[in-house]
């Protein structure tokens, strides 16, 4: 009986640690796991980073609650200008999210070639040479810290522009390691692996649990 209470005792304590994580961040789960290194050295892959709800506490002149690295050089998270994003690529809820930096804010029909860092848009010429310009629709550029080009840059991208929408929240805080139990605990349901822009591999895998509890570069 004293076992069986030991368990429900730790059972119930982690269970309150998420319900009161949750209750702070507005986020389901509030903490991911880091499966590639694209956010190095400021993020590295077996991180655990807590997400909270982009609106909360949303910076300086904000887009839809998250600050740009174009739009406030003073504003900083993880020591570069802007927001730190967990977004689902072309707002696909079953694709692992990505956890990579909100670079710029574009309209819809904007010609946002001008406006981008030259050293991020690989051989692009023109605005004709970028896959999601002009920009179908409104939403963020983004970029790994460690990676040499836009999300929204090469073929097919990782991302068109991100919406608003497919936000799932902004990364505030950064444990170093611990997400390493996550990302074994999800090792055993992999069911495949693809690969990133930085060369790293890639769990890909189906189900809650990997989807909403790990975020890839």
């Amino acid at each position: 009986m004293m076992y069986v209470a030991d368990i429900v005792s730790s059972a119930g304590s982690v269970l309150l640690v998420g319900v009161l994580l949750f209750a702070v961040s507005g986020v389901w789960p509030p903490l991911v796991a880091i499966e590639s290194p694209s956010m190095d050295p400021h993020i590295k892959e077996g991180d655990l980073v807590f997400v909270m709800e982009e609106e909360r506490f949303s910076g300086p002149g904000d887009h839809e609650g998250v600050v740009t690295a174009a739009n406030d050089d003073s504003y900083r998270t993880f020591q570069r200008p802007g927001d730190v994003i967990v977004y689902e690529p072309d707002g696909n809820s079953r694709q692992t999210p990505i956890i990579h930096r909100a670079m710029l804010w574009v309209e819809e029909d904007e010609n946002w070639y001008d406006r981008a860092n030259k050293d991020y848009i690989g051989s692009a010429d023109s605005c004709d040479d970028l896959s999601s310009c002009p920009a179908d629709h409104a939403g963020f550029i983004t970029k790994g810290d460690k990676n040499g080009r836009y999300d929204q840059v090469g073929s097919p991208p990782i991302s068109e522009p991100v919406k608003p929408g497919w936000v799932v929240g902004t990364a505030e805080i950064r444990v170093p390691l611990l997400g390493q139990v996550r990302l074994q605990w999800n090792k055993a349901g992999a069911t495949g692996v693809v690969t990133d822009e930085t060369g790293s591999t890639v769990t890909d895998e189906t189900g809650p649990t990997a989807v909403n509890g790990t975020a890839a570069g």
